[in-house]
């Protein structure tokens, strides 16, 4: 296990470890996992343990703890957390005016590492019989629709591409919006993963998965493929080169994505390279895709996940028919 986690306990340290080596999770995953249960395990011991009350929460060791005392922990016990992430737990340490209580989404994704963990010592290794979080609701909440281009605006993005880099932009910009790529994933695309009229790609936990495109995209690859195979690159199975040689990077590809939006009259801070993968979805299902296909094309684990953008078409559907003249001619009376 990587040198950071050795404040870790044991048992925590062989939890990150299957993540990171059988569920192949990313290291980001894995990084949120250590911070949130180290978080969650900190605050148990100090409510337990005979420490000053001011002891601030970063100051706890937890690297003694074993199996007794996470077997020990009860539901009230993660209750009293949830609260304190609620009502006590500063959101922003640097702010000038420091606000007390954390978001709904962050909290969720705490108890989500929690339920993890607990799976992991009653599922997985059988270490323990009952799992106090295992009835556990996630805090509610608020969803909203996610951000996305029109036809309109995405044509005005792909026109808008130019300079010397202009057929590597204008390939990947295409691939971001006819495939709904995410941008860790384009970046990861080699080569020998183009195909006549697909991409292989590996996404998150490595799953792989092929992603169709049409002929104005698999044009754009083409063009870009004649001066990407006059290169020579550090990692030469890569795709998409960076300007000083290396495959391309997951910022390099921000920012190009934001200086295309910006020559497009776009607002570069409402979009994003993964507001085009929303793009894509949203597209796929005006077009009248089904929504479990665009699950897979997307590489979404939960069906849910996709059926965000369904909402966006009801949306789109009902502005349409508001729009129609016939909508607002009124025959009932007379």
């Amino acid at each position: 296990m990587r040198q950071r986690y050795q404040d870790c306990p044991q048992i925590l340290r062989d939890f990150l470890a299957y993540h990171e080596t059988i569920k192949g999770q990313s290291p980001l995953t894995i990084s949120e996992y250590y911070l949130d249960l180290r978080m969650f395990l900190r605050f148990i011991k100090l409510m337990r343990c005979d420490m000053p009350i001011d002891t601030p929460l970063e100051d706890v060791p937890i690297k003694d703890i074993d199996l007794q005392f996470i077997r020990e922990i009860t539901t009230s016990d993660v209750f009293d957390f949830l609260s304190y992430l609620t009502s006590e737990r500063v959101s922003d340490p640097n702010a000038a005016v420091q606000e007390h209580g954390i978001s709904p989404s962050a909290r969720a994704r705490k108890l989500s590492a929690i339920k993890s963990f607990y799976k992991y010592l009653t599922v997985r290794t059988k270490l323990l019989d009952e799992n106090p979080v295992a009835e556990l609701e996630y805090p509610k909440l608020r969803k909203s629709l996610p951000k996305y281009l029109t036809l309109e605006q995405s044509a005005a993005l792909l026109r808008a591409v130019s300079g010397p880099n202009q057929k590597r932009d204008y390939a990947i910009l295409m691939i971001f919006l006819n495939c709904g790529i995410r941008r860790s994933e384009l970046v990861g695309l080699d080569r020998t993963d183009v195909y006549e009229d697909r991409i292989r790609v590996v996404g998150k936990g490595n799953k792989e998965r092929f992603v169709y495109f049409g002929t104005p995209c698999r044009k754009a690859i083409d063009a870009y493929l004649v001066e990407r195979n006059k290169k020579t690159l550090s990692d030469d199975r890569a795709l998409f080169g960076s300007r000083n040689g290396n495959r391309i990077s997951v910022e390099a590809v921000h920012r190009l994505v934001k200086k295309a939006l910006l020559q497009a009259g776009l607002d570069a801070s409402q979009f994003s390279a993964h507001k085009l993968r929303h793009t894509a979805a949203t597209m796929m299902l005006s077009g009248g895709v089904d929504v479990k296909t665009v699950q897979e094309v997307l590489g979404h684990e939960n069906l849910n996940t996709t059926q965000i953008y369904t909402h966006i078409e009801n949306t789109e559907l009902k502005i349409a028919a508001e729009a129609n003249p016939l909508s607002k001619l009124d025959l009932t009376e007379g």
